[in-house]
């Protein structure tokens, strides 16, 4: 078997063997996501059976952003509630074993819908229905008892806002590859203006089609995947963050990685609406949420952009057009924010 970049075949079967109840090998590996997160593989063993392994980027990463244990630790608590996620069955905390730490859990099946493309095939009642249960499961996920499910301490409860404004400030002053007025506009606007947190929750910071499973036969969703950016906070930062992504049935589409514009989905005011009746929160303010997470992702597509120029990615090859795209997100998506801000 030629070598994987990622796994270290001989050692990572060994401990699969030795770790992963059933677990027959030889092993097959295949990459799903690679990149700029994690790499995500597909496992299957010798009696066909499938199971997923994760672990970070190769090369020097920020130890924090890509951290295993933690991942594992969400997902195994989250997996004790009503919210849809892979089963964790494994943790290597050993890197000796594959120079990182890695993580193994069950295969879902489902679809990410992370394109028109991919919805297409579905009919518009079923489009409907992934939109709906895609914020009733966020709705569950904030409405979990966070002490009874052992993530009390993953993170500081209050001032979630303030935290990450200021954050995502410094970042942009550290990534910015030109002066943009708009992002210091939002920044100071955002600042001024700091919310009162609306109680804590788990927020998983990335919620949107693509990083979830959908069962297209049926319209649900069969799992939230993707927990790196998963903390404790204002849990209408996800809700204002789903809006980021959204386009309304017939609306330009907004980014091209999200399935939503097309017929059949519902509109962001519907979503708003479900998840206020669902939770009791008072949504009259989720305009400064929306530009906070349009703005959060302007600085994280700048940070990408960069990282591109400087030839920070190592050998990872970017064509024009992609890397044309990450710097002109960055202004769409800073023009965004201020608009729902004004």
């Amino acid at each position: 078997m030629s070598d994987i970049v990622g796994i270290d075949i001989p050692k990572v079967t060994t401990w699969l063997s030795n770790h992963v109840e059933g677990a027959v090998a030889p092993f097959q590996f295949d990459i799903i996501a690679g990149g700029r997160s994690n790499l995500t593989f597909t496992v299957t063993d010798a009696s066909g059976h499938k199971f997923v392994l994760r672990r970070p980027p190769t090369g020097s990463v920020l130890a924090t952003a890509h951290d295993m244990e933690r991942e594992h630790r969400i997902i195994s608590a989250v997996g004790l509630t009503g919210v849809p996620v892979p089963e964790t069955l494994a943790v290597c905390r050993d890197i000796e074993v594959n120079d990182a730490p890695f993580y193994v859990m069950a295969y879902v099946d489902g679809v990410v819908l992370d394109s028109p493309e991919r919805a297409e095939p579905m009919s518009p009642e079923l489009r409907r229905a992934a939109g709906e249960h895609l914020i009733d499961v966020l709705a569950d996920l904030h409405e979990v008892d966070i002490d009874s499910i052992g993530l009390g301490d993953l993170a500081r409860r209050e001032g979630y806002i303030e935290r990450q404004v200021k954050r995502w400030t410094t970042q942009w002053e550290k990534s910015k590859t030109r002066e943009l007025p708009a992002i210091d506009e939002v920044a100071q606007r955002l600042a001024r203006n700091l919310p009162e947190q609306v109680g804590v929750s788990i927020a998983h910071g990335d919620y949107r089609f693509g990083n979830l499973l959908v069962n297209t036969g049926t319209g649900r969703i069969a799992a939230v995947l993707d927990w790196e950016l998963c903390t404790l906070g204002d849990p209408l930062a996800d809700v204002g963050y789903v809006g980021v992504y959204w386009s309304d049935p017939g609306e330009e589409q907004l980014r091209a990685n999200d399935p939503t514009g097309i017929d059949g989905f519902p509109t962001y005011d519907e979503l708003v609406e479900r998840y206020a009746n669902r939770t009791g929160r008072d949504m009259s303010n989720i305009g400064y949420y929306r530009a906070f997470g349009a703005w959060r992702l302007a600085v994280i597509s700048e940070g990408v952009y960069a990282r591109y120029l400087h030839g920070a990615m190592g050998d990872q090859e970017i064509d024009q057009e992609t890397l044309a795209s990450f710097k002109e997100g960055t202004e769409r998506l800073a023009e965004d924010a201020l608009e729902r801000l004004s």
